[in-house]
């Protein structure tokens, strides 16, 4: 159970993060997972935000008048981003041997928790989200 509030997605991806961590001295491929999963959630936070604010100054122009409005949820997306690439950045910054030092709940994740978290964000990802689109065509 995560708790609920505004990064749910971070303390999943943190738990995620923890179970690979702790299980690489069984299973080497799991450094480069580990280090796969936070570069492609870098590059996730990055295209989303210029994609909402690229959307956001088509709207913009689109209408003729900036509301006040537009510039909170500019301002929000900005905020989120940065906070979510300030947490992508601490787990770059930290060696995997003192990342074992920061663990919050790895104790409660195993195998089938981390199966379920892998399937959940990637159930988030663009490409999940537009799959009956897709199916649809």
């Amino acid at each position: 159970q995560v708790s609920g509030g505004d990064d749910e997605i971070q303390q999943l991806q943190k738990a995620l993060l923890d179970y690979l961590d702790e299980n690489t001295e069984t299973d080497a491929s799991l450094v480069f997972s580990r280090k796969f999963y936070v570069a492609q959630w870098f590059r996730d936070t990055t295209m989303e935000t210029e994609k909402a604010i690229k959307s956001q100054k088509d709207e913009d122009s689109s209408e003729g008048t900036h509301h006040a409005k537009d510039v909170e949820t500019t301002g929000q997306i900005m905020h989120r981003a940065e906070s979510r690439k300030k947490f992508l950045r601490s787990i770059i910054k930290t060696a995997p041997s003192q990342f074992s030092t920061l663990k919050m709940n790895s104790d409660t994740v195993d195998y089938e928790d981390a199966c379920l978290i892998v399937r959940y964000l990637a159930s988030m990802r663009p490409f999940a989200q537009s799959f009956d689109i897709y199916l649809t065509q």
